[in-house]
């Protein structure tokens, strides 16, 4: 179990392990994005909640357990408490790097026209949503500039008018001041394919949009294994 510590000073440079953390830090610096493998970077961001031993098990460990390098760091973090070796401290210091990294995407879309900066939105919705093992609905309400007011979590569940009316989402543009909005949806299989729920009701709210004057841009899928974009397809 890790305690949050300073920066390792000169008088435990020689504890077990002291030099391969260096090594790592080299190559960390000095070698480029690549550098390091993914479980060595997880490895490198336990050394700042655990001292001194080989961080490498429980790094491998916890990639093999929730899949990948990213979803350990989208991973709740009651649930990385549940890993033997995970204290508090290191389950903060990797939580601490998913928000970065979230604020990091949310930041090159913010105050910027939404359609214009498309890949920089489906990169901080894929940060965001593609590793949750639940459906969780979201709108995203612009202005007329095209510019994000409002990343509203509307629902958690499956998008059908259990969760979300047209009625309701339309309503939210007016109470706000937006004049257009995207759909967002995650697919926990990680198969990004619409369901013929998905179109349905994204039809729904598209005609109750044009008859209110509320653009619906575009229903976005996020998974895994990628996103759909149902104006691409179409569907809208």
């Amino acid at each position: 179990m890790g305690e949050w510590l300073p920066e390792e000073s000169n008088n435990s440079a020689g504890h077990a392990g002291a030099g391969h953390r260096a090594r790592l830090r080299d190559r960390l610096l000095t070698g480029g994005p690549e550098a390091l493998a993914d479980y060595e970077l997880l490895e490198f961001l336990l050394f700042a909640a655990i001292r001194q031993g080989d961080t490498k098990p429980l790094a491998k460990n916890l990639i093999a357990q929730f899949g990948s390098f990213a979803a350990v760091l989208a991973a709740d973090p009651q649930a990385l408490k549940q890993v033997k070796g995970m204290g508090e401290a290191s389950v903060a210091a990797l939580h601490a790097v998913s928000l970065a990294t979230r604020r990091m995407a949310r930041g090159a879309v913010q105050d910027k026209p939404v359609l214009g900066s498309w890949q920089a939105l489906l990169d901080y919705l894929a940060i965001d949503m593609a590793h949750l093992n639940h459906e969780r609905v979201r709108v995203l309400y612009l202005n007329a500039q095209n510019r994000l007011i409002l990343d509203h979590h509307f629902a958690e569940g499956s998008i059908d008018e259990a969760a979300i009316h047209p009625r309701e989402v339309i309503r939210k543009a007016f109470d706000i001041g937006a004049t257009a909005l995207i759909l967002v949806h995650n697919h926990p299989s990680g198969n990004p394919e619409p369901s013929r729920a998905d179109i349905a009701i994204t039809a729904r709210i598209a005609e109750a949009g044009r008859l209110l004057g509320v653009t619906v841009h575009d229903h976005v899928i996020i998974g895994r294994n990628g996103h759909v974009s149902l104006r691409a397809r179409g569907l809208i």
